[in-house]
């Protein structure tokens, strides 16, 4: 392939809106345009990357047997209302309205479509286990688009579902989606980990993420040295109690506290520890009001408290429903005494707080020596959001916290969509159960964008030698020169007669931008081709990754870039 007739439209800065490295090289490096927020156009480097992610995604989940399908994009919204996952008000679901007024559903996720095929296509036990996948685009209208296509609003996406008699098959269906998953990102040349983590809106038993420690990642990690390792959504600490607990519970008393609103305001006016508070915070919970208690040093955990109390839609509320609830502005809430009753829940730091401080419902004011149970009733969750620090469930020993991206996540959905929708299948008694689904999800073009987020330098993307677009580009320093083209063909075509792409570089510009563009797109070798080198009969292979230079002989050229492309095709397997 020749780079003057190929698009690869470097640029020398990084683009103003980029915020991290994969969004900045993939623009810089020619391999996507923005179209819009969260919409990027694939040009022919970038997809030639992608298509490189995709074969091995699809190679993994066939040797896996799983069987390719393809569901279309648009679904019929009386799928969703089958599954109860249809909700007019989720606005990061988008839709659409055809010409006889029918919404459609632009897929994020394809669980009604394949649960749809299952309660068609499959109606006894010896029919099971399958497992299907597709590769295809994929909508969220995302509220705020940003890293590229790191979290952008369509997205190629790998999915597949499995079906299964028992928990027992679906273990096993399970456990060969998660060994492809390996397979896969080892092969991508990505270092990844594989964390608990919590459902979400897609549901189901069990689920785990696969994720790329990365410092722009939107997840966070916890992580003890024992091995315990977990999304923070869904992540545990012991539970540290206040070493200065009174025992005796003293008189109610409210206190003056003038524009006193923060935790950390309440710390320095009272002189005590945070752990004395009682943090109070109101909710909308599927439209309904809820009071929620965690003690002053920690943080409710949003995810937990959805999950704990199946709750669907979570957001905190308004200003003018506080201040229905309580009679104050927000700052001064606190369980006891408020203007209406509505459901109490707190975290478990909050049941043994003795004598602590809270909201008076009333502006400027708190109450000192509130006691949980004799002052206030409420239902104990764990609902703590696990800070850095604090102690395993495991070990005891402190937990660290870093961030990741997620690429890749599997779950057990158990029975949640086939017996929503009504899929039944006869045993080898005759008796009519509900089978058992697997969801397993990966995101292609968030895999890419890690890639180049853990394979970059200074100067460029280092591509790894499975998902390159390229796997030589061969620089001619002086295109004027016949034989240094002449000798650019020859190499070109006899490397490609051993599967191996070249990109050869015959554009009329200085060596030293050529020797930039070149690192800049990440090629994982390059051979220079130049006057001098003809003369001396040594040419340079230089390896991206490292810099490395290897002196050749123009017969050796062939079998050393085939002797080094086999070596790193070893190291990536």
């Amino acid at each position: 392939m020749r780079f003057s007739n190929y698009y690869i439209p470097t640029l020398k800065e990084d683009p103003k809106d980029a915020e991290i490295v994969s969004h900045k090289l993939m623009i810089r490096a020619g391999l996507i345009r923005k179209l819009g927020s969260g919409l990027y156009t694939y040009l022919p480097l970038g997809k030639r990357a992608l298509r490189k992610v995709e074969e091995i995604v699809r190679e993994e989940m066939d040797n896996a047997g799983a069987l390719e399908f393809s569901f279309p994009l648009l679904v019929p919204v009386e799928l969703w209302i089958d599954s109860g996952r249809w909700n007019p008000d989720k606005k990061e679901l988008m839709r659409l309205k055809d010409r006889n007024d029918n919404i459609m559903v632009l897929s994020p996720t394809n669980e009604e479509s394949f649960t749809d095929f299952f309660r068609k296509e499959f109606h006894s036990y010896k029919q099971l286990p399958v497992n299907f996948y597709q590769i295809g685009i994929k909508f969220r209208d995302e509220i705020r688009p940003r890293f590229g296509v790191m979290r952008a609003k369509e997205f190629l996406m790998k999915d597949a579902y499995s079906l299964d008699l028992d928990e027992e098959s679906l273990d096993v269906s399970y456990k060969k989606m998660r060994d492809a998953y390996y397979n896969v990102f080892r092969r991508c040349m990505l270092d990844t980990i594989s964390v608990k983590a919590d459902s979400g809106d897609i549901g189901g038993d069990a689920s785990e993420e696969f994720m790329v420690k990365s410092s722009v990642g939107e997840e966070e990690i916890v992580a003890c040295e024992c091995g315990y390792i977990a999304n923070i959504e869904t992540a545990e600490s012991v539970l540290e109690q206040d070493d200065n607990k009174e025992y005796d519970l003293k008189t109610i008393e409210m206190i003056h506290t003038p524009n006193v609103k923060t935790i950390d305001d309440l710390v320095q006016f009272f002189d005590i520890t945070a752990k004395k508070f009682i943090k109070s915070l109101v909710y909308k919970a599927d439209n309904k009001s809820i009071l929620v208690l965690i003690r002053g040093d920690y943080d409710i955990n949003e995810t937990k408290l959805k999950s704990k109390l199946g709750i669907h839609n979570l957001e905190l509320a308004d200003d003018e429903t506080i201040f229905d609830i309580s009679g104050s502005p927000a700052g001064f809430i606190g369980p006891y005494n408020l203007k209406k009753d509505i459901p109490i829940y707190a975290d478990f730091s909050v049941k043994d707080i003795v004598n602590g401080i809270t909201g008076a419902n009333k502006k400027d004011f708190h109450y000192k020596n509130i006691n949980p149970g004799r002052d206030f009733q409420a239902q104990y969750y764990d609902l703590r959001l696990v800070k850095k620090g604090d102690k395993c469930v495991h070990c005891g020993k402190q937990l660290d916290i870093f961030r990741g991206i997620e690429v890749g996540h599997i779950f057990k959905l158990g029975d949640k969509y086939s017996k929503a929708m009504g899929v039944k299948v006869l045993d080898k008694n005759g008796k009519e159960v509900t089978p058992l689904m697997g969801c397993y999800g990966i995101g292609i073009t968030r895999t890419l964008a890690a890639i180049i987020e853990q394979h970059n330098d200074k100067d460029g993307i280092i591509w790894p030698i499975t998902v390159a677009p390229f796997h030589v580009i061969i620089t001619i320093v002086n295109t004027k020169n016949e034989e240094l083209l002449k000798l650019a063909e020859k190499i070109e075509n006899d490397l490609e007669k051993q599967g191996i792409e070249v990109l050869v570089d015959d554009r009329d510009l200085r060596p030293g931008f050529k020797f930039k563009d070149a690192d800049l797109i990440g090629i994982p070798f390059r051979v220079n081709l130049s006057e001098k080198a003809l003369n001396n009969n040594s040419f340079e292979i230089v390896r991206r990754k490292d810099k490395e230079i290897f002196y050749v002989s123009m017969d050796e050229i062939i079998d050393k870039l085939i002797n080094l492309i086999n070596i790193e095709n070893k190291k990536e397997r």
